[in-house]
C-alpha cells in the first residue's frame, strides 16, 4: 500500500474508533508496518491539518476528535473514479443529482496531480445509463422519504390502469434494473411497491406520515443490502 493510500485509510480508522481511540501497536499491526512508522504517520496527518488526539498510558490510544472539521478529503485516483462511475451508472437513483454534486465538491479539493490522474483514468471507463425520470417527480419522492411526509402519486399499473393514491415512502429498492417506491398505500391500506418509472406526477403533501416501519415490507432477498457506508 502506498503512503497516500495508507494515511487516508488510517484517517478513516482513527474516524470509525470514535472516542475508544486505537493504539498504535495495533494500527501498525492493521497496516503490517511498524510502530515507528505509524508515528510518522500520524505526525503527518496532524501536520496536515487533521484533529488528532492521544492518550498516553495503559489503555491510552490515538484518534480523531468528535465533532471537528476535517481537512479535505484525500483519495486515490481509482477511489474518485470509482465514484464517478458509480452515480454515472446509475442517474436513476435516489439522491443521484445529490452525489454528483457532492462529488464535484471531492473532486475540487483533490490536489492538482491526484486530479490530473483519476480525468485520464475516467476516461478509459464509459457508461451507458438509460435516461433518468423526471427531476421533478425525483425531486418529489426524495423529499417526501427524506421529510416522511406523505406523497400524492399518479400512477399507472402495469396492467393499464391510472389512480390517484396518498403514499406513506418507507423505502426506496432497486431489483432487476428498476427502482420501486415501496410505502403504505392509504387506499389499498396496504404496503405496495410502485415501479418509479410508472409514477407520472408526484406532489409532496403537507400529511406527516404514521410511523409504518421497513421491517413492515418483510425481509429483503438475501443478496440485497442498505446504502450505508459501512464496510462488512
Amino acid at each position: 500500500m502506498k503512503r497516500a493510500e495508507r494515511l487516508h485509510a488510517l484517517s478513516e480508522m482513527l474516524r470509525r474508533s470514535g472516542t475508544r481511540g486505537i493504539s498504535a501497536a495495533r494500527l501498525a499491526g492493521e497496516f503490517e508496518v511498524s510502530v515507528r512508522t505509524i508515528k510518522r504517520d500520524l505526525d503527518a496527518l496532524e501536520n496536515s491539518g487533521a484533529p488528532l488526539w492521544s492518550r498516553p498510558g495503559p489503555g491510552g490510544g490515538y484518534g480523531l476528535t468528535a465533532g471537528a472539521s476535517l481537512p479535505p478529503v484525500s483519495l486515490s485516483p481509482a477511489q474518485a473514479v470509482a465514484l464517478m462511475a458509480a452515480v454515472s451508472a446509475a442517474p436513476d437513483a435516489p439522491y443521484a443529482d445529490l452525489a454528483t454534486a457532492g462529488i464535484r465538491k471531492i473532486l475540487d479539493v483533490l490536489d492538482p496531480g491526484t486530479r490530473a490522474r483519476a480525468d485520464e483514468l475516467a476516461s478509459r471507463v464509459w457508461v451507458n445509463a438509460t435516461p433518468s425520470s423526471s427531476r421533478a417527480i425525483k425531486s418529489a419522492l426524495e423529499e417526501a422519504m427524506a421529510e416522511q411526509q406523505v406523497i400524492r402519486i399518479r400512477y399507472t399499473s402495469g396492467a393499464g390502469s391510472t389512480t390517484i393514491r396518498d403514499v406513506e415512502p418507507v423505502l426506496f429498492a432497486s431489483t432487476n434494473g428498476q427502482w420501486y417506491l415501496v410505502g403504505w398505500c392509504r387506499m389499498r391500506d396496504a404496503m405496495r411497491w410502485f415501479t418509479v418509472s410508472r409514477i407520472e406526477r408526484a406532489t409532496v403533501t403537507q400529511s406527516t406520515c404514521s410511523g409504518h416501519t421497513i421491517q413492515e415490507v418483510g425481509e429483503p432477498p438475501s443478496n440485497a443490502r442498505p446504502v450505508h457506508g459501512r464496510g462488512g
